[in-house]
């Protein structure tokens, strides 16, 4: 496993920012500076949310010209979220905002 323990790695879901930047990845893969605006926060702090993300091999990161573009985890990630959704559909009383 790459993250140190399953408690690294859903700390990347319940923190707010991060979260929000793997359910903006959801729709596109995107830059940095896509990202911040897209959720209204600074570039450095996206930047540093990113960095964590990556390291745990929930992002991946390809790099365009000077850019580098995130997206998420195709393998595991992507399944992983539809799998959640299915269960938030069926079983909880509350619906996430898209």
């Amino acid at each position: 496993m790459k993250c140190r323990s399953y408690e690294d790695f859903f700390k990347n879901f319940a923190n707010k920012t991060k979260f929000r930047i793997i359910m903006s990845l959801k729709d596109k893969p995107m830059s940095v500076n896509e990202l911040a605006r897209k959720i209204g926060e600074e570039q450095s702090k996206v930047s540093h949310n990113l960095a964590k993300l990556a390291r745990c091999s929930i992002l991946g990161v390809k790099q365009k010209g000077k850019q580098r573009i995130y997206s998420l985890n195709k393998e595991t990630v992507i399944p992983m979220l539809r799998m959640v959704e299915k269960h938030v559909e069926k079983h909880c009383n509350t619906r996430c905002n898209k």
